[in-house]
């Protein structure tokens, strides 16, 4: 499975951003989906996962500002991200076969999951 991130940048508080993940390969067994983002120095956290049966969960910090999305085919997934905040200045990496174990930003993996690259999502006036 390999995916490739899309959407970052810089963006003035209150603003908006989208978020793409391409997916591709063996997607059809994969048991969740999911955004998590990395803050300079700190562990990586989960922000928002989609299960196989279309459930999102996502972390407390961004329930109501964010949305997780994924097309009808399987293989982009999306994060809109409404109302963004210097706090949520971080790298962004899209993963699959990692899911989000509760809504303080926990997660685990399959093995060790499948991730992105990343894409920097930057908050600031």
């Amino acid at each position: 499975v390999q995916l490739v991130e899309a959407g970052g940048g810089l963006v003035q508080p209150g603003g908006s951003l989208r978020l793409s993940c391409a997916v591709s390969g063996n997607t059809d067994s994969l048991n969740c989906m999911g955004w998590f983002r990395q803050f300079q120095g700190k562990e990586r956290e989960g922000v928002a996962v989609i299960d196989r049966k279309g459930n999102a969960k996502y972390k407390d910090s961004v329930e109501g500002r964010f949305t997780i999305s994924q097309d009808n085919a399987k293989n982009t997934l999306f994060l809109q991200m409404n109302n963004l905040g210097p706090d949520d200045s971080a790298m962004y990496y899209c993963a699959a076969e990692v899911c989000l174990t509760d809504t303080l930003g926990h997660y685990s993996a399959v093995g060790s999951g499948y991730w992105g690259q990343g894409t920097q999502v930057t908050v600031s006036s």
